[in-house]
């Protein structure tokens, strides 16, 4: 299995728009982060985390050709503004693509993506075909790679993470309920949210995630939805060992 990472940078990205900050205008490449998504491939079936606003951008970087199923963490701009480009993949494969999400998060992509779900047919354009589906307390099968859904606190909404064999997906996290920490057991690798250096309400800052590092014990980490106060040189020679930042295009194999 290998995961690819398409983006790591929080909401606005990195650099951020108007930003003078040392961070936004670093030439060092590792400080360009697009919004956060992942894909997951193995034996011919891919897996895309969440249609980022940068997706169209993300795509065209790493030659991504095919999507066979889409994993949303939850509905916010960041995490789905980039669900119209999923109509490119249903032109040139001529399929329907199935999307799988909680019920808070279906209920407001219907809501603000009326055009997609709506039942009133729109005219001129292509619209995307993308078939629902509720997420379930079960482990999936999508091709060859199993999906264990984990319900994740943030701020006061209830979203999702993703377990794929003994890698763990979690993203915009500000607290693991205990059952989730239980679907956690022996990962040998877990990808978790670290916002910035100061408490957020709605997301783990860089101290707290260290804290979730130590308590759920993965064999290796990578830190991803990072904002503009992480310079990736600095930040990375103070981690402890096995846990790194992530980077734009940074892939891991299983």
């Amino acid at each position: 299995m290998e995961i690819l990472f398409l983006g790591t940078g929080t909401s606005t990205g990195v650099p951020s728009l108007c930003c003078p900050c040392e961070v936004c205008q670093s030439d060092d490449p590792r400080n360009k982060r697009l919004r956060s998504s992942i894909l997951v491939r193995e034996n011919g079936h891919t897996i895309l985390v969440d249609t980022s606003t940068d997706l169209r951008q993300q795509c065209l970087r790493y030659g991504i050709q095919n999507i066979d199923t889409v994993l949303y963490t939850h509905h916010h701009a960041d995490h789905v503004h980039g669900i119209d480009e999923l109509r490119s993949f249903n032109f040139f494969h001529d399929k329907a693509i199935p999307c799988y999400g909680n019920q808070q998060t279906l209920d407001n992509l219907k809501l603000n993506f009326g055009y997609i779900f709506g039942k009133a047919e729109q005219i001129g354009g292509g619209i995307p075909k993308i078939v629902p589906h509720i997420l379930e307390e079960k482990t999936y099968q999508f091709g060859d790679i199993p999906v264990t859904p984990l319900d994740i606190q943030h701020g006061n909404l209830m979203i999702n993470g993703f377990r794929f064999h003994d890698c763990a997906y979690i993203t915009d996290c500000s607290g693991i309920p205990e059952n989730t920490r239980e679907k956690l057991k022996g990962l040998k690798l877990l990808i978790l949210n670290a916002l910035g250096f100061k408490p957020h309400p709605t997301h783990f800052c860089l101290s707290q995630a260290l804290e979730a590092v130590e308590a759920i014990q993965p064999a290796r980490t990578i830190l991803t939805h990072i904002n503009h106060h992480f310079d990736h040189e600095t930040v990375s020679n103070d981690l402890p060992e096995g846990v790194e930042l992530a980077l734009d295009g940074m892939t891991v194999e299983f």
